[in-house]
């Protein structure tokens, strides 16, 4: 075999050197979406009504002339990762406008991802990511307990700020996972009369079920962090309690973005409540969380499943889960069976049967 020329290995070493800043400076881009988000820029740009120029924008976020050049670069950044595009006005003169994933940022949408934006960025989850080397060496059960010194749940409860913020996520993404879950699952909910939402937080997909299916009565089951002081209503009603000790009696339990917080042993343990829970065990599960397929999903799909895979590593010490994995699961927890719906971008459904 010839080697390669020198041009050739000049060039595959800039490429490699070219990967590696790209990789170590990939942080960069979630730092200044946490900077647009806590300064404002989408809801400027929305409240403008039309694209809006630097200058504009620059008055809108009353940020003073010595500080616009800055602006300038960190909206450069963002227009290239697709978070804002840039136009020309009647006057050719450029200025920036609201994509897709922007108008997700915005903070009174009713899907408004910006919470679950800034608690993934926020300090609390990123400085546990310093702590993985210490951790691999260590006897704590994730990163997080090595730099905290308890779990997420213990910490949430200690810390207000950081439950809020957290919880405030969970909502707004239990809203836009349940506006399209009611819409394109309906088969999932024929025939049941009550459903358990367990961890389901502030009741967000229990109230989307509830309208879809005004028939249908849902229970959600979360910490008294979480629950205490929330009104539920004739349809929705709301319990307090440990998902690992009981789940209420139900036609169907749902558990949406659970599982993958958890390791397996853990996850039987859930499981094998809820099917107790399911009258008696004839009931089902309908889970709503990540199938990992490396073979046949898009580059970009995978990247952004083994992120999260990594995220529940350091963080919970659970997991993303293969169709081989979840089957496993569901087979040492006593299910006969499991369909499997892609519906949810990078989520599917699965429902498991006795």
């Amino acid at each position: 075999m010839a080697f390669p020329s020198a041009v050739d290995s000049s060039q595959e070493l800039l490429n490699a050197q070219s990967h590696v800043w790209n990789l170590t400076f990939s942080f960069i881009n979630s730092m200044c979406l946490k900077s647009a988000l806590q300064l404002g820029i989408p809801d400027a740009i929305h409240k403008h009504n039309k694209p809006i120029t630097l200058s504009e924008l620059a008055d809108a976020l009353s940020i003073t002339k010595s500080k616009s050049h800055a602006l300038f670069r960190l909206m450069r950044v963002l227009v290239h990762s697709k978070i804002f595009d840039k136009v020309k006005t009647g006057e050719e003169e450029e200025a920036y406008a609201l994509t897709g994933t922007s108008r997700l940022l915005l903070r009174d949408e009713p899907l408004s991802f910006a919470h679950f934006a800034l608690t993934t960025t926020d300090r609390v989850a990123v400085d546990t990511y310093h702590c993985m080397t210490e951790w691999f060496r260590d006897e704590c059960p994730t990163p997080f307990e090595t730099k905290y010194g308890r779990d997420v749940w213990e910490f949430g409860a200690d810390d207000g700020k950081w439950n809020q913020l957290f919880n405030k996520g969970m909502t707004r993404d239990s809203e836009l996972v349940g506006s399209i879950f009611v819409r394109e699952c309906k088969h999932v909910f024929e025939g049941l009369e009550i459903v358990v939402d367990v961890a389901g937080g502030s009741g967000a997909l229990a109230k989307a079920i509830t309208a879809a299916f005004p028939g249908l009565r849902c229970v959600v089951l979360d910490l008294p962090q979480v629950v205490d002081g929330l009104q539920g209503s004739e349809n929705v009603s709301f319990v307090s309690g440990d998902m690992f000790k009981f789940v209420p009696p139900a036609d169907a339990v749902i558990l949406k973005w659970i599982l993958h917080d958890w390791s397996d042993e853990d996850c039987l343990k859930i499981l094998e409540k809820c099917k107790e829970a399911t009258v008696g065990g004839s009931g089902k599960v309908i889970i709503l969380d990540m199938v990992v397929d490396c073979e046949k999903q898009e580059h970009k799909a995978i990247e952004t499943q083994l992120f999260f895979d990594m995220a529940m590593m350091v963080g919970h010490g659970g997991k993303e889960r293969t169709e081989k994995e979840w089957a496993n699961l569901f087979s040492k927890a006593g299910f006969q069976n499991y369909n499997i719906t892609p519906l949810l971008g990078l989520r599917s459904v699965i429902e498991v049967f006795p």
